[in-house]
């Protein structure tokens, strides 16, 4: 649960070049963090774009090179889509979970259910050749991880990572901030048994803490050329185990939507 926070400071680092594949985030977000005036401490926490980690982990694809199957021509003919991009899509998924002209939405490999497999063809310059796009990292809290504990050797304390997408939402217009990878807080935070203000019981109270933390960054990170591809997040406190953000993801058998 968390410990009742009464100051929240959001300060998008500056400074951080174009990502190329290959650069050291470590070294990248922790110079951002040294040119602060002040060091990071316990509990604060970073959050980085997606786009930065597949980017450094090499995540482009040409659409040139894909060679679409007969479902995905097919299915571009019914979504007025690229059959290259479906053939992605396709890839990139367990399963399409619907789809309408301009839009598919699909499960995943790692679970999410997003739209276009959470391909991002936005600020994505193109090869030379043509188009191309840009897929998830491979493992989302494997790189929280590593980013969480290179960052921590470098200052000495212990830090939370989130690696953040935007996403939309089956019940609401309006893409928003949604964590992809979590490391070192609760990215599901469980307050059943907790008193509320009468002293009652919570009996199904489940907290996104790291979803909540990543659309309050989205809000300085932005979606277009904003160019704030990471926020530091100071004033957070909190209790409970650390979990990640596989554990936000809702199975199947419990999605009224599917």
């Amino acid at each position: 649960m968390t410990t009742g926070s009464t100051d929240l400071i959001l300060t998008a680092l500056t400074g951080i070049p174009s990502v190329q594949p290959g650069d050291d985030l470590t070294t990248l977000l922790g110079d951002a963090l040294a040119r602060q005036a002040q060091p990071p401490t316990h509990h604060d926490v970073l959050v980085v774009s997606q786009k930065i980690v597949s980017k450094a982990e090499d995540r482009y694809v040409s659409l040139c090179d894909v060679k679409p199957s007969t479902k995905a021509q097919q299915l571009g003919r019914e979504t007025d889509k690229d059959p290259a991009l479906i053939e992605l899509i396709l890839r990139e998924s367990r399963a399409i979970v619907r789809h309408r002209p301009g839009l598919v939405i699909s499960e995943h490999n790692l679970g999410m259910v997003m739209a276009n497999a959470g391909i991002d063809q936005s600020n994505v310059a193109d090869d030379g050749r043509g188009p191309r796009v840009l897929l998830l990292p491979r493992d989302p809290d494997g790189s929280s991880a590593a980013l969480r504990s290179a960052l921590g050797q470098r200052f000495g304390v212990e830090l939370g990572v989130i690696i953040a997408d935007s996403a939309g939402r089956a019940w609401r217009h309006g893409v928003t901030g949604m964590a992809l990878g979590v490391a070192g807080l609760p990215a599901l935070m469980d307050l059943r048994g907790q008193p509320d203000l009468e002293g009652r019981p919570l009996a199904v109270s489940l907290t996104g803490f790291a979803d909540q933390i990543a659309s309050a960054a989205q809000l300085l990170m932005g979606e277009g050329a904003e160019g704030q591809p990471a926020v530091w997040v100071q004033g957070l406190s909190w209790q409970g185990e650390n979990n990640a953000a596989r554990d936000l993801i809702r199975p199947p058998e419990q999605d009224l939507f599917r």
